[in-house]
């Protein structure tokens, strides 16, 4: 089956996707296996390990490099966090996720967190808790070199590549209406429809089509910022996860006092 869906043609199969997508997340809140009597950092440190739900695809925050390792802004951030709680930055499990997953491996409880490009919206501040933000993106447009596409209203009858679960697709629903939107799983099955021509067009965060851009010089990523994109750290909504919660917040503001989330910046994102 195709991967790809069109606006016009698919838009109420998206909505029913989403709805989905949000009610298994509250159900796996309610039924998932956990231990009742303790809360998240409690069982974390039981195990002695941290879990957390990163990306793999999505360079410079999580993916893997020439040598097959795990590494990334993220990557780098989960371990800071689990030096910080269990003084060891080995002592850390990562598992993937991808922008329509993370929410349902959260209440799963398959993950004690979620470190993965997301940012903090209304509509996932009902279903989860963030950590306070640790970078803000923006939202930007991917296009081909030889593009003549300069700008958010050049997309207004184009097709445009957009990642299911994340928050591209309501933004150029209200800025580009008349987009024909191709919705994919996956930052690099829309990448690669891209660079075969099925599309015009990719908007998504900068941090991430400039992961692409760098490594690929039939691709252009065009200068202009259309949102600002908190990016956080995901936890279960509740009492369980408090604990966890501010502790993670308190190693975010060490971060920000020290200069070390600049450096991670400096270190993986190059504008």
């Amino acid at each position: 089956m195709d991967e790809t869906f069109t606006y016009k043609r698919g838009y109420m199969k998206n909505k029913l996707f989403i709805t989905m997508t949000l009610c298994f997340a509250l159900i796996f809140a309610g039924c998932a296996k956990k231990d009742d009597n303790a809360d998240t950092l409690s069982t974390i440190l039981k195990r002695g390990k941290l879990i957390v739900g990163v990306k793999y695809d999505t360079k410079p925050f999580g993916y893997y490099n020439e040598k097959h390792e795990l590494v990334g802004f993220d990557i780098d951030l989960a371990k800071v966090i689990a030096k910080s709680i269990l003084g060891s930055e080995d002592k850390v499990e990562f598992v993937q996720v991808t922008p329509s997953s993370r929410i349902l491996a959260l209440n799963s409880h398959q993950v004690d967190m979620v470190i993965a490009t997301m940012t903090i919206t209304p509509e996932r501040e009902q279903i989860i808790d963030f950590s306070l933000p640790y970078y803000i993106a923006g939202q930007a447009i991917l296009v081909p070199q030889n593009s003549k596409i300069t700008s958010l209203s050049d997309l207004n009858g184009k097709k445009v590549i957009i990642i299911f679960g994340s928050t591209a697709e309501n933004n150029l629903r209200l800025i580009a209406p008349e987009a024909n939107i191709l919705g994919f799983r996956t930052y690099t099955s829309g990448y690669s429809a891209l660079k075969q021509g099925l599309a015009d067009a990719m908007m998504s965060d900068d941090t991430i089509l400039m992961g692409f851009a760098q490594t690929d010089n039939s691709l252009k990523l065009l200068p202009k910022r259309y949102t600002k994109e908190p990016y956080a750290i995901g936890f279960n909504k509740g009492e369980e996860s408090a604990r966890l919660e501010k502790r993670v917040d308190y190693i975010i503001k060490g971060m920000r006092q020290s200069g070390d989330l600049e450096r991670l910046k400096d270190k993986w994102v190059k504008y």
